[in-house]
């Protein structure tokens, strides 16, 4: 086969999804990352800010073993970004903050990202066709439900997730910190309920709602 024959036998719309895929995940972790410290340093811890860890740079972030995962089954973690809550004048609650601030950033990305493409759809006649389309595409079926559900996701009360530490702002001392203990295991059940589908049952329709909503909310 010659590279001509190479060339034309390559599946373009397939690597353009791929890419478009690679892309909407790198920058729904970062977000998700970058705002777990933001959140932390602002509460006066500067153990973010000393790693180098308020950044939008994807690579100080990205774990590649669990990008790896979120791209072939949907879950995967980002490297996590140390918190030390002796800083928090009240570690539970300041713990609490720090770990909803990623998903309610995945979730105001997803805002943006359908906000974007109505604009694009409605005042993005001065671009090329090609362009106009692809980015579209991008952002309202790739970007937004991606969004949506890693924010989703990390809201579930199953340490590590974020809504763990949510819920343990709750709860009284000795139940939290009986709680926090499990979190080494949690690791292994997340993984055990996503190889049985548990996991996407629980929030497919979640995404699916929110996902609807914001479509809606701007079309």
């Amino acid at each position: 086969m010659d590279f001509a024959g190479l060339v034309r036998s390559i599946d373009w719309n397939f690597l353009e999804g791929t890419v478009a895929r690679v892309l909407a995940v790198l920058l729904c972790l970062t977000v998700h990352e970058t705002c777990h410290g933001m959140a932390a340093y602002a509460l006066g811890d500067p153990t973010a800010r000393d790693r180098h860890r308020l950044s939008l740079n994807p690579l100080r972030h990205i774990d590649w073993l669990g990008l790896a995962m979120m791209l072939a089954v949907g879950f995967g973690w980002a490297k996590p970004v140390p918190v030390d809550p002796r800083y928090f004048k009240k570690p539970k609650q300041g713990m609490a903050l720090t770990a909803l601030a990623g998903p309610v950033s995945n979730l105001l990305l997803a805002l943006l990202a359908v906000f974007l493409s109505r604009e694009l759809y409605a005042r993005g006649a001065w671009m090329p066709m090609g362009i106009r389309v692809s980015l579209f595409q991008f952002l309202l079926y790739t970007l937004a439900p991606l969004s949506i559900g890693l924010g989703l996701f990390n809201l579930l009360p199953i340490p590590p997730l974020d809504g763990s530490k949510v819920l343990g702002a709750f709860l009284p001392d000795r139940a939290y910190f009986g709680w926090m203990r499990y979190e080494r295991y949690g690791m292994f059940l997340l993984l055990a309920l996503s190889w049985f589908g548990v996991t996407g049952d629980l929030i497919s329709g979640a995404i699916l709602g929110g996902y609807r909503f914001l479509f809606e909310l701007f079309f």
